[in-house]
Protein backbone atom coordinates (compact mmCIF):
# COMPACT_ATOMS: atom_id res chain seq x y z
CA UNK A 1 0.00 0.00 0.00
CA UNK A 2 1.22 3.61 -1.21
CA UNK A 3 2.60 5.43 2.30
CA UNK A 4 2.72 8.97 2.94
CA UNK A 5 6.14 9.21 1.26
CA UNK A 6 5.05 7.90 -2.09
CA UNK A 7 1.70 9.78 -1.71
CA UNK A 8 4.21 13.12 -0.98
CA UNK A 9 6.12 11.51 -4.49
CA UNK A 10 2.55 11.06 -6.62
CA UNK A 11 1.95 15.19 -5.55
CA UNK A 12 5.44 16.06 -6.07
CA UNK A 13 5.47 14.76 -9.45
CA UNK A 14 1.75 15.38 -10.69
CA UNK A 15 1.23 18.85 -9.21
CA UNK A 16 3.40 20.72 -12.32
CA UNK A 17 1.18 19.42 -15.03
CA UNK A 18 -1.64 20.33 -13.36
CA UNK A 19 -1.69 23.71 -11.43
CA UNK A 20 -3.30 26.62 -13.43
CA UNK A 21 -4.85 24.43 -15.68
CA UNK A 22 -8.31 23.42 -16.92
CA UNK A 23 -10.18 20.72 -16.99
CA UNK A 24 -11.41 19.90 -20.36
CA UNK A 25 -12.90 16.79 -20.09
CA UNK A 26 -13.60 13.90 -17.68
CA UNK A 27 -13.80 10.65 -18.79
CA UNK A 28 -14.81 7.74 -16.32
CA UNK A 29 -14.87 4.12 -17.32
CA UNK A 30 -15.52 2.22 -13.79
CA UNK A 31 -17.11 3.82 -10.93
CA UNK A 32 -16.79 1.24 -8.76
CA UNK A 33 -13.78 2.07 -6.42
CA UNK A 34 -14.33 1.44 -2.88
CA UNK A 35 -17.05 4.04 -2.96
CA UNK A 36 -18.80 5.02 -6.46
CA UNK A 37 -17.02 8.15 -8.54
CA UNK A 38 -19.89 10.18 -7.82
CA UNK A 39 -21.19 11.92 -11.40
CA UNK A 40 -20.85 15.21 -9.75
CA UNK A 41 -16.89 14.29 -11.10
CA UNK A 42 -17.83 14.30 -14.52
CA UNK A 43 -19.07 17.66 -14.58
CA UNK A 44 -16.03 19.47 -13.86
CA UNK A 45 -15.39 20.37 -17.49
CA UNK A 46 -14.70 24.26 -17.05
CA UNK A 47 -13.12 24.43 -14.24
CA UNK A 48 -9.42 25.23 -13.09
CA UNK A 49 -6.90 23.06 -10.77
CA UNK A 50 -6.07 25.92 -8.61
CA UNK A 51 -4.67 23.89 -5.91
CA UNK A 52 -2.62 20.65 -4.94
CA UNK A 53 -1.52 19.31 -1.58
CA UNK A 54 -1.37 16.32 0.20
CA UNK A 55 -3.13 15.26 4.02
CA UNK A 56 -1.96 12.31 5.40
CA UNK A 57 -3.20 10.06 2.22
CA UNK A 58 -5.47 11.96 0.79
CA UNK A 59 -4.50 14.53 -2.44
CA UNK A 60 -6.39 16.85 -2.16
CA UNK A 61 -7.06 19.28 -6.00
CA UNK A 62 -8.89 22.34 -5.43
CA UNK A 63 -11.10 23.82 -8.20
CA UNK A 64 -14.03 26.60 -7.51
CA UNK A 65 -15.98 23.93 -8.14
CA UNK A 66 -15.15 21.66 -5.28
CA UNK A 67 -12.28 19.92 -3.94
CA UNK A 68 -10.81 16.44 -5.77
CA UNK A 69 -10.16 14.08 -2.83
CA UNK A 70 -8.18 11.01 -4.04
CA UNK A 71 -6.54 8.21 -2.16
CA UNK A 72 -4.48 5.52 -3.60
CA UNK A 73 -5.83 2.65 -1.72
CA UNK A 74 -4.00 -0.33 -2.00
CA UNK A 75 -2.61 -0.34 -5.36
CA UNK A 76 -3.73 2.73 -7.09
CA UNK A 77 -1.24 5.35 -8.89
CA UNK A 78 -1.93 8.71 -11.20
CA UNK A 79 0.70 9.16 -13.92
CA UNK A 80 -0.18 12.31 -16.79
CA UNK A 81 0.15 10.82 -20.58
CA UNK A 82 -0.73 12.15 -23.71
CA UNK A 83 -4.58 11.52 -24.40
CA UNK A 84 -3.48 9.19 -27.25
CA UNK A 85 -1.52 6.63 -25.09
CA UNK A 86 -3.41 3.69 -24.60
CA UNK A 87 -6.00 2.52 -21.79
CA UNK A 88 -4.77 0.12 -19.28
CA UNK A 89 -7.30 -2.16 -18.04
CA UNK A 90 -7.27 -0.51 -15.07
CA UNK A 91 -7.35 2.65 -16.28
CA UNK A 92 -10.47 4.07 -14.25
CA UNK A 93 -10.77 7.69 -15.01
CA UNK A 94 -8.91 10.27 -16.91
CA UNK A 95 -8.91 13.97 -16.77
CA UNK A 96 -8.15 15.96 -19.93
CA UNK A 97 -6.43 19.20 -19.22
CA UNK A 98 -6.27 22.90 -21.50
CA UNK A 99 -2.26 21.77 -21.38
CA UNK A 100 -3.44 18.83 -23.65
CA UNK A 101 -2.03 16.62 -20.98
CA UNK A 102 -4.51 13.95 -19.60
CA UNK A 103 -4.23 12.65 -15.72
CA UNK A 104 -5.32 9.03 -15.17
CA UNK A 105 -5.97 6.90 -12.24
CA UNK A 106 -4.52 3.29 -12.27
CA UNK A 107 -5.93 0.76 -9.66
CA UNK A 108 -6.29 -2.64 -10.18
CA UNK A 109 -7.62 -3.66 -6.98
CA UNK A 110 -10.51 -0.74 -7.03
CA UNK A 111 -9.26 0.37 -2.61
CA UNK A 112 -8.63 3.79 -4.41
CA UNK A 113 -11.13 6.44 -3.85
CA UNK A 114 -12.48 9.85 -5.93
CA UNK A 115 -14.39 12.19 -4.58
CA UNK A 116 -15.74 15.67 -4.93
CA UNK A 117 -15.74 17.34 -1.47
CA UNK A 118 -17.00 21.07 -0.18
CA UNK A 119 -13.74 23.43 -1.66
CA UNK A 120 -13.48 26.01 0.99
CA UNK A 121 -13.03 23.56 4.10
CA UNK A 122 -12.41 19.93 2.69
CA UNK A 123 -10.96 19.18 5.94
CA UNK A 124 -14.63 19.06 7.76
CA UNK A 125 -15.21 15.60 5.58
CA UNK A 126 -15.69 12.96 7.40
CA UNK A 127 -12.52 11.12 6.04
CA UNK A 128 -10.41 14.05 6.91
CA UNK A 129 -12.17 16.00 10.36
CA UNK A 130 -10.37 13.56 12.81
CA UNK A 131 -7.02 12.80 11.51
CA UNK A 132 -3.86 13.93 13.58
CA UNK A 133 -1.11 16.13 12.83
CA UNK A 134 1.27 16.11 10.13
CA UNK A 135 4.61 13.98 11.08
CA UNK A 136 6.23 16.81 9.15
CA UNK A 137 4.39 19.35 10.84
CA UNK A 138 4.93 21.35 14.12
CA UNK A 139 2.04 20.38 15.76
CA UNK A 140 3.95 16.89 15.99
CA UNK A 141 5.59 17.36 19.10
CA UNK A 142 6.94 14.85 21.97
CA UNK A 143 4.27 16.64 23.95
CA UNK A 144 1.73 15.74 21.85
CA UNK A 145 2.77 12.23 22.06
CA UNK A 146 3.26 11.93 25.82
CA UNK A 147 -0.09 13.71 26.36
CA UNK A 148 -2.13 11.19 24.30
CA UNK A 149 -0.09 8.03 25.27
CA UNK A 150 -0.43 8.03 29.42
CA UNK A 151 -2.43 5.17 30.84
CA UNK A 152 -2.30 3.31 27.49
CA UNK A 153 -1.32 -0.02 28.26
CA UNK A 154 -1.32 -0.85 24.29
CA UNK A 155 2.12 -1.27 21.82
CA UNK A 156 3.82 1.64 21.39
CA UNK A 157 3.91 0.33 17.67
CA UNK A 158 0.57 0.48 16.82
CA UNK A 159 -0.06 3.89 18.79
CA UNK A 160 2.37 5.82 16.36
CA UNK A 161 0.53 3.66 13.51
CA UNK A 162 -2.84 5.21 14.68
CA UNK A 163 -3.91 7.59 12.15
CA UNK A 164 -5.88 9.92 14.63
CA UNK A 165 -2.58 10.10 16.83
CA UNK A 166 -0.19 11.00 14.07
CA UNK A 167 -1.06 10.61 10.03
CA UNK A 168 1.29 8.40 7.98
CA UNK A 169 3.26 6.27 10.08
CA UNK A 170 2.97 2.87 7.97
CA UNK A 171 4.03 -0.16 9.43
CA UNK A 172 7.54 0.04 7.48
CA UNK A 173 8.20 3.35 9.00
CA UNK A 174 7.24 2.44 12.70
CA UNK A 175 9.78 -0.09 12.88
CA UNK A 176 12.54 1.93 11.33
CA UNK A 177 11.89 4.98 13.78
CA UNK A 178 11.53 3.12 16.94
CA UNK A 179 15.38 1.10 15.98
CA UNK A 180 16.80 4.69 15.31
CA UNK A 181 15.03 6.02 18.52
CA UNK A 182 16.33 2.80 20.56
CA UNK A 183 12.62 2.02 21.54
CA UNK A 184 10.89 -1.71 21.71
CA UNK A 185 7.88 -1.92 19.38
CA UNK A 186 6.16 -4.21 22.03
CA UNK A 187 7.01 -1.40 24.74
CA UNK A 188 3.84 -0.15 26.52
CA UNK A 189 2.67 3.52 25.19
CA UNK A 190 2.31 4.33 28.21
CA UNK A 191 5.58 3.74 29.22
CA UNK A 192 7.64 6.05 26.99
CA UNK A 193 9.29 8.79 28.58
CA UNK A 194 9.14 12.40 27.16
CA UNK A 195 12.50 12.13 26.39
CA UNK A 196 12.21 9.24 24.28
CA UNK A 197 9.19 10.24 22.37
CA UNK A 198 11.35 13.51 21.75
CA UNK A 199 13.99 10.51 20.41
CA UNK A 200 10.78 8.99 18.49
CA UNK A 201 9.88 12.13 17.28
CA UNK A 202 12.75 13.07 15.63
CA UNK A 203 13.21 9.69 14.43
CA UNK A 204 9.87 9.34 12.35
CA UNK A 205 10.56 13.09 11.01
CA UNK A 206 13.99 11.91 9.46
CA UNK A 207 12.62 8.45 8.50
CA UNK A 208 9.97 10.43 6.32
CA UNK A 209 12.20 13.01 4.84
CA UNK A 210 14.42 10.27 3.92
CA UNK A 211 12.30 8.28 2.26
CA UNK A 212 10.32 11.65 0.48
CA UNK A 213 13.57 12.62 -0.71
CA UNK A 214 14.79 9.03 -1.88
CA UNK A 215 11.45 8.53 -4.10
CA UNK A 216 9.55 6.32 -1.35
CA UNK A 217 10.05 2.60 -0.28
CA UNK A 218 9.94 0.37 -3.08
CA UNK A 219 6.49 -2.21 -2.31
CA UNK A 220 5.12 -4.22 -4.73
CA UNK A 221 2.30 -2.29 -5.95
CA UNK A 222 4.36 0.57 -6.14
CA UNK A 223 6.40 2.54 -8.74
CA UNK A 224 7.53 6.56 -9.33
CA UNK A 225 5.16 8.21 -11.58
CA UNK A 226 8.46 8.55 -14.01
CA UNK A 227 8.37 4.68 -13.84
CA UNK A 228 11.70 4.29 -11.34
CA UNK A 229 10.91 2.67 -7.87
CA UNK A 230 11.63 4.18 -4.61
CA UNK A 231 14.99 3.42 -3.41
CA UNK A 232 14.57 4.02 0.46
CA UNK A 233 14.27 0.52 0.87
CA UNK A 234 18.27 0.12 0.37
CA UNK A 235 18.75 1.97 3.26
CA UNK A 236 16.52 0.08 5.62
CA UNK A 237 17.91 -0.70 8.71
CA UNK A 238 15.56 -3.22 10.70
CA UNK A 239 12.34 -3.86 8.45
CA UNK A 240 12.67 -7.04 6.43
CA UNK A 241 16.11 -8.24 7.95
CA UNK A 242 14.98 -10.72 10.07
CA UNK A 243 18.18 -12.44 11.35
CA UNK A 244 21.03 -10.43 9.76
CA UNK A 245 22.88 -8.59 12.22
CA UNK A 246 22.22 -5.05 13.74
CA UNK A 247 23.79 -2.15 12.56
CA UNK A 248 24.77 -0.65 15.48
CA UNK A 249 25.34 -3.71 18.28
CA UNK A 250 25.94 -7.35 18.10
CA UNK A 251 22.46 -8.06 18.31
CA UNK A 252 20.49 -9.92 15.39
CA UNK A 253 17.24 -8.63 14.15
CA UNK A 254 14.32 -10.00 15.11
CA UNK A 255 10.88 -10.57 13.78
CA UNK A 256 7.28 -10.90 15.40
CA UNK A 257 3.87 -10.03 14.78
CA UNK A 258 2.15 -6.74 16.60
CA UNK A 259 -1.07 -5.80 15.55
CA UNK A 260 -1.55 -8.40 12.58
CA UNK A 261 1.98 -7.01 10.87
CA UNK A 262 5.67 -7.98 10.59
CA UNK A 263 7.25 -6.10 13.13
CA UNK A 264 11.46 -6.17 13.19
CA UNK A 265 13.57 -4.85 16.07
CA UNK A 266 17.06 -5.56 17.80
CA UNK A 267 16.25 -6.76 21.48
CA UNK A 268 19.37 -5.92 22.46
CA UNK A 269 19.59 -2.27 21.67
CA UNK A 270 15.84 -1.36 21.70
CA UNK A 271 14.65 -1.48 25.05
Amino acid sequence: MPELPEVETTLRGVAPYLLGHRIVAVTVRERRLRWPIPESVDNLAGVTIETARRRAKYLLFGTPAGTLLIHLGMSGGLRIVDPATEWKKHDHIGVLLSSGKQLRFHDPRRFGCILLVDAVTPERHPLLADLGPEPLESGFTAEHLFALSRAKTSAVKPFIMDASVVVGVGNIYASEALFMAGIRPTRPAGKVTRAEFARLVEAIQRVLAASIESGGTTLRDFLREDGVPGYFKQSLRVYDREGAGCVRCAGVVKRSVLGQRATYFCAQCQR
